[in-house]
């Protein structure tokens, strides 16, 4: 019966790690990508994000002039109209890092007049 009991053990043991091994794995492969390359997040860097393929836990840096701009995390509504929502997640260092979710990501900068003027961006992440 112990050796039964054993093997049952080493099993349990054995899909553990390979439970880690993959879940390792998955976080190797995240991405950081510098939004906008060198010229950084401005005024139409949407169009930065064409041609490239994101997945979910990639990292999105934001680097702008501090005070100059913002990054703000909307939904669809929000990035349709430029507006953030009360309570909406909004970073401000000129240095920021966003991990993406799954699906549409949507960001803007409530600075007056830079949603409009096209700094704004949808990112898809598989």
């Amino acid at each position: 019966m112990a050796q039964g009991q054993g093997s049952g053990s080493a099993r349990v043991v054995l899909a553990l790690v390979l439970l880690c091994v993959l879940l390792h794995g998955e976080l190797a492969e995240s991405k950081v990508y510098t939004v906008g390359d060198r010229g950084g997040w401005t005024f139409n860097s949407g169009r930065w994000s064409s041609g490239k393929r994101f997945r979910a836990g990639d990292v999105l840096l934001f680097k702008y002039g501090r005070g100059a701009h913002n990054v703000v995390a909307v939904n669809a509504a929000g990035y349709r109209s430029c507006s953030a929502s009360r309570g909406a997640r909004t970073y401000s260092s000129g240095n920021d890092r966003v991990t993406l979710s799954r699906g549409a990501n949507y960001f803007i900068c409530t600075i007056p007049g830079h949603c409009g003027a096209g700094m704004k961006m949808q990112i898809n992440a598989a």
